[in-house]
């Protein structure tokens, strides 16, 4: 006989986990979606396995709640929000999903250069206004004119540059922890610093996970080294980018456009400007039905791979 493995979900997820989880006579399943720490550490202590997305802060406290716990399954790639020294500390796995959404997020930054680029919300507030605007064209330019800079050459930015190449852009990157052979297979180019990648960029896109070394890795002194008018993105983590630094550099109109579907805080706690230079996106990044539902059932093979091996 086994021990049952009680496994608590604590994120929303797709129906297909729960079926396959739920069918499988090793796990118990308490299904208790939470969204604050407070609420996470009330309802963890029975559970061995503890299933997590990145709005689930998985903290020391929580992990100390949880004295029978031996695996935090995050159904995202990121794992920022997990105390993992403290989980290190206690003996406990940490399993998560990198690249799964990854199709989702670049997709979307695409749609973020085309809209900026073709001042698609600036058309729609004056079309809403009554003004039908259709004599600066030549304003405007396609896709291939820009230089593309994706900061981070991993699962989502070699999708940016694959997807870019399409449109003709000339995708250029900076990541000093892959090779050269591998920015080839990638298709971008090798920038050597931060600052050079962005001194020589037209649309700057950002794509690493959140580190101490990356947060806060583009500043208000980076942004200001950027082209005028330039576009700058970020679906990476809000913590990446110093938001108040490219909101008033978009203000003074060095920034041309910012698109931010992160934030530091999430939810944000201010308002924003309404400018139609200025796309905010609820971090929707990796939401879509097909990353939800290949989320649901790969995170359900990981944990039953974990306890396989066991």
């Amino acid at each position: 006989m086994y021990e049952r493995k009680t496994l608590l979900i604590a994120a929303d997820l797709d129906r297909s986990f729960h079926e396959q989880a739920s069918r499988d006579a090793r796990f118990e399943i308490l299904d208790r979606p939470v969204r604050t720490e407070e609420e996470l550490a009330a309802v963890v202590s029975p559970c061995q396995i503890l299933v997590t997305r990145s709005y689930n802060r998985v903290s020391r406290r929580v992990i100390e709640s949880a004295p029978r716990l031996e695996l935090i399954a995050q159904g995202t790639s990121g794992t920022d929000n997990i105390d993992a020294e403290a989980a290190r500390q206690r003996g406990i796995a940490i399993v998560s999903l990198p690249g799964e959404n990854a199709n989702a997020v670049a997709e979307l930054v695409m749609g973020f250069m085309i809209a900026l680029t073709r001042t698609v919300p600036a058309s729609t507030r004056e079309l809403v206004a009554g003004v039908w605007n259709r004599y600066d064209c030549a304003t405007r330019h396609e896709l291939r004119h820009h230089m593309l800079g994706i900061v981070g050459l991993g699962e989502v930015g070699r999708r940016v540059a694959r997807l870019a190449a399409l449109f003709s852009m000339r995708p250029q990157a900076f990541d000093p922890y892959i090779s050269d052979e591998d920015f080839a297979e990638r298709g971008a180019s090798r920038v050597v610093s931060l600052d050079a990648l962005l001194r020589t960029s037209d649309i700057v896109t950002l794509h690493v996970p959140l580190t101490e070394e990356t947060r806060r890795m583009v500043g208000r002194k980076q942004i200001g080294s950027m082209r005028q008018g330039a576009i700058l993105i970020n679906a990476a983590r809000g913590e990446v980018l110093d938001q108040n630094a490219a909101l008033d550099a978009l203000k003074s109109d060095a920034l041309g456009g910012l698109a931010l579907d992160v934030f530091d805080p999430e939810p944000p706690t201010t308002g924003f400007a309404d400018d139609p230079r200025l796309i905010l996106t609820p971090h929707i990044g990796g939401c879509t039905f097909e990353s939800k539902a290949a989320i649901g059932a790969k995170l359900y093979e990981k944990i039953a791979a974990f306890y396989a091996s066991r």
